[in-house]
């Protein structure tokens, strides 16, 4: 189920922001960015509709996807 992050709590969009940039095995390419240029990149998707959050009611977990993989 999508879950339109305008209605998440801002301080929890930016922790769940941070442990998916964070995630190993994310990638952004040949250069190295700093955390906060990667959390900003992911708001950016979340903001432009590219990227989406997504809640698994069967493993009860929330992940950020982008939205042409949902």
């Amino acid at each position: 189920m999508i879950v339109p992050w305008q209605q998440i709590d801002p301080d929890t969009l930016e922790n769940l922001i941070k442990e998916f940039v964070l995630r190993e095995g994310t990638d952004y390419g040949a250069v190295e960015r700093s955390l906060q240029s990667k959390i900003d990149q992911i708001k950016q998707l979340l903001e432009s509709g590219e990227a989406v959050v997504v809640f698994s009611e069967l493993h009860e977990t929330v992940d950020i996807q982008l939205k042409n993989r949902f």
